[in-house]
């Protein structure tokens, strides 16, 4: 019969492996990871391995399994199942994109209009155009008390992840579409105070260094042709069909494309165009408002 194993000795080992696999937390990965094995908290298992509580062999073949994985840089989140975003805990794998924290300050823009639009109605109206895993339009539902907000998304994988996230936090006006961005919700057309999407961005040449990226997350979320933009020029078509005068649209993008995002939105008849930076500085999302 196996020996339990000590958590202290584990996680050591773990988080060794993990630091020579060049994952960039080892050690608050290789705790995640055992919370996870355990069904408790960060602080749980941080708790645990201070008692140097002892694991069943079940549970230490799960969690080197597990290190083992995290250690071919696959994503932390498919791992886990789980990927926190703001006062939420998305369900992600494989095929949809997995939200980054800075994507939180896009959806706090988009959240921040939305509420100033429901100063002046009752029932503000919002999209999130590519939608993914559902996370701004799950973020603006929940935190705009009142607010009917439409989920699109096109791709079968991403729309089955974000199905799942607005059957466990959608309030009643929210709405899930499968569809393309480009031709979204034409009986809506005009009606809208708010359409935020993070769409593909990075250029088809510049590769992301992150395994995690550029071998886990789904092309089609990623590469938005040679200038990245393709789908930014897109947005600026959608938003203008979908919103009413004077609403408000928020894009993310890359540190280096507030500038052209700018001067297309500008050109297009935009009002307003603004970059902001997202918590490290960069800039991040760029809003503008309807004529």
């Amino acid at each position: 019969m196996d020996t339990p194993a000590r958590i202290s000795q584990l996680l050591r080992a773990a988080t060794r492996a993990l630091a020579e696999a060049g994952v960039p937390d080892p050690a608050v990965d290789a705790e995640l990871l055992l919370a996870h094995v355990l069904g408790t908290s960060r602080g749980g298992a941080q708790a645990a391995a201070l008692r140097d509580d002892a694991l069943t062999a079940e549970q230490r073949d799960r969690f080197r399994a597990l290190i083992a994985r995290r250690a071919q840089r696959e994503p932390l989140q498919h791992l886990t199942g789980l990927a926190p975003f703001r006062h939420l805990e998305l369900e992600v794998g494989p095929g949809v994109f997995v939200p980054r924290p800075e994507t939180e300050g896009v959806a706090q823009l988009a959240i921040d209009a939305l509420a100033a639009a429901a100063a002046t109605t009752q029932s503000p109206r919002a999209v999130d155009l590519g939608t993914g895993s559902g996370a701004i339009a799950l973020a603006m539902a929940t935190e705009v008390p009142g607010a009917e907000v439409w989920a699109v998304e096109r791709s079968e994988e991403a729309h089955a992840w974000a199905a799942r996230n607005v059957a466990r936090y959608g309030t009643p006006t929210t709405h899930l579409v499968h569809g393309d961005l480009a031709n979204a919700l034409p009986e809506l057309d005009g009606t809208l105070d708010v359409v935020a999407s993070n769409p593909p961005y990075v250029p088809d040449d510049a590769i992301p260094r992150d395994p995690e990226v550029r071998l886990f997350d789904p092309p089609q979320a990623l590469y938005g042709g040679a200038d990245g933009l393709d789908v930014v020029r897109v947005l600026g078509r959608t938003g203008r069909r979908l919103l009413r005068p004077g609403g408000t649209l928020v894009i993310e993008h890359g540190e280096w494309q507030g500038e052209p995002i700018r001067q297309l939105l500008t050109a297009d008849g935009w009002l307003s165009a603004s970059t902001h930076p997202d918590l490290t500085g960069r800039d991040r999302t760029t809003t503008a408002i309807r004529a």
